[in-house]
C-alpha cells in the first residue's frame, strides 16, 4: 500500500474563461448553455463602474433578454435573497448572472436555490440539499478574492438569527465563470487589499486542513504563490493588468482549493469579528490568520505544509529546517498584512477583554472550525483572541 497519498474525488463543474476583456464573451457564453432569459445579479457600484453595461451589451448582441436586479448589500441576508428572488420570479428567467463580488454571487446562489427549489435558505442550510435541477449561473467576479466563482456554497445570514448558514449543493456551482482582470480596475485601494487578503487567507487554511487532499493542496500551492507574488504589485501600481490577471487566477484557484478542501479557524474566529464590529471580511480573517498558524504549527501535519507552502513560494531553501522556514512564511504573511492596512490588534476593531467569552463560544460553533488541522475549542479561542488584542504591527 502506497502511504502519504490523501486520495480526492473533485468532478470540474464550473468552466473558466480567462483573460483581458474576456466579459466581452458573455453573450457567447449564454447562448451556448442554451438560454435566453438572463437575471443580473449585482449591485449598484458595479452598475456605476460601467461593467454591467459590457455584460448588457454583450447579451443582448446575442439576443439575450436581461432582467436588472442591483441591490446587492455586502454579506446578504435571507432579506436580500427573497428581495432577488421576487424579480427572478416576475421576469420568468432561464439563467442567472452574478457579477460583483461575494455578496453578488452569493446572492444569486441563494436566488437561484429558491427559485428552482422553493422554501426557505434554512432549508439548504448544509450541503445537498436542493432536490430539483437548478439554473444554471455564470459568475462574473469583479474582485479578486472570495473564490465564489469557483464554489457550490451561498453564504447566506439568517435576517433572524443572525446566524451565518452555508449553503451548498453541486447544482449550485456556477457553470461558468469569466475572469477578466480589467474589471478589477475600477476596484479602490481598500477592496483591493481586502479581498486579497481573504484570497491569501483561503490559500493558507486550505493548505492544512483535515479535508486537504492531493488536488486541493495543487491548488492551495500555486494560490499562495500567485497571490504573494501580486497583491504588493496591484497595491502599488493599481494599473498593473498582469499582476491583477494573476490576482483573479490566485483568487480562483483557491476557491477550487476550498471546494475541496474547505477552510479552518480562522475563518472561525473572523465572523464573529465581523457580526459584531462589523469588520470586513477580509480584514477581520487577515487579523486572526498569523495567531491561528501559531497555533496550528504545533500540528505536525499542519507544520509540514506550512514549510511546503514556503518552500514552494521561495521564502524557505533547503538550508532552512521547518522551523525556520514557518517563522519566514510568518515573517512575509505579516509584513504584507501591514502593507494592506489590515488593522493587527483586535483592540482597533472595537473588541475588548470583556466580549472574548461570547467571541470564543461564538467562533468555535463555526461550521469551518470542524475542518481545522488542530482540534481547537472555545478555550483554545479564548486564547487565539486574547493574543490578537495584544497584538502589534
Amino acid at each position: 500500500m502506497i502511504t502519504g497519498i490523501i486520495g480526492f474525488d473533485f468532478p470540474a463543474r464550473t468552466r473558466l474563461v480567462f483573460g483581458v476583456n474576456a466579459i466581452d464573451r458573455i453573450g457567447d457564453c449564454a447562448r451556448e448553455l442554451g438560454r435566453s432569459n438572463a437575471l443580473l445579479v449585482t449591485d449598484q457600484g458595479i452598475v456605476k463602474a460601467g461593467h454591467v453595461q459590457r455584460a448588457t451589451d454583450s447579451l443582448k448582441k446575442s439576443n439575450i433578454a436581461v432582467t436588472l436586479y442591483d441591490r446587492v448589500h455586502e454579506n446578504p441576508t435571507t432579506d436580500d435573497v427573497d428581495a432577488c428572488l421576487a424579480v427572478a420570479k416576475a421576469a420568468n428567467i432561464d439563467l442567472i448572472i452574478g457579477m460583483g463580488g461575494g455578496s453578488s454571487m452569493d446572492t444569486a446562489k441563494g436566488c437561484n436555490f429558491l427559485l428552482t427549489n422553493g422554501g426557505a435558505m434554512k432549508d439548504y442550510w448544509g450541503v445537498g440539499k436542493a432536490t430539483k435541477p437548478m439554473l444554471p449561473l455564470i459568475a462574473v467576479p469583479t474582485t479578486a478574492g472570495t473564490g465564489s466563482e469557483c464554489q457550490s456554497f451561498a453564504l447566506i445570514a439568517d435576517v433572524k438569527t443572525h446566524a451565518k448558514m452555508a449553503c451548498g449543493d453541486p447544482k449550485a456551482a456556477p457553470a461558468i465563470s469569466i475572469l477578466d482582470p480589467t474589471l478589477t480596475l475600477t476596484q479602490p485601494r481598500h477592496v483591493t487589499a481586502d479581498t486579497g487578503i481573504d484570497a491569501l487567507a483561503h490559500a493558507l487554511e486550505t493548505a492544512v486542513t483535515t479535508k486537504r487532499n492531493e488536488f486541493s493542496i495543487v491548488y492551495s500551492r500555486e494560490a499562495f504563490k500567485l497571490i504573494l507574488a501580486n497583491l504588493p504589485r496591484v497595491l502599488n501600481d493599481p494599473n498593473d493588468i498582469e499582476a491583477r490577471g494573476h490576482m483573479q487566477l490566485g483568487a480562483a484557484f483557491a476557491g477550487l482549493a476550498i471546494e475541496s478542501s474547505m477552510l479552518g479557524a480562522a475563518h472561525s474566529a473572523a465572523n464573529p469579528l465581523t457580526a459584531h464590529f462589523n469588520l470586513i471580511h477580509g480584514r477581520a480573517v487577515g487579523l486572526m490568520m498569523p495567531h491561528v498558524i501559531r497555533f496550528n504549527r504545533a500540528d505536525p501535519g499542519a507544520a509540514r505544509a506550512y514549510e511546503d507552502l514556503a518552500r514552494a513560494a521561495h521564502l524557505a531553501d533547503n538550508g532552512h529546517g521547518a522551523t525556520a522556514a514557518i517563522e519566514t512564511l510568518l515573517h512575509r504573511v505579516e509584513s504584507l498584512l501591514n502593507e494592506a492596512g489590515i488593522p493587527r490588534s483586535a483592540r482597533e476593531c472595537g473588541a475588548d477583554d470583556a466580549i472574548v467569552p461570547q467571541l470564543a463560544q461564538e467562533a468555535a460553533g463555526q461550521w469551518t472550525a470542524n475542518f481545522n488541522p488542530r482540534r481547537i475549542a472555545a478555550d483554545d479561542f479564548e486564547a487565539l483572541y486574547r493574543s490578537a488584542l495584544t497584538a502589534r504591527a
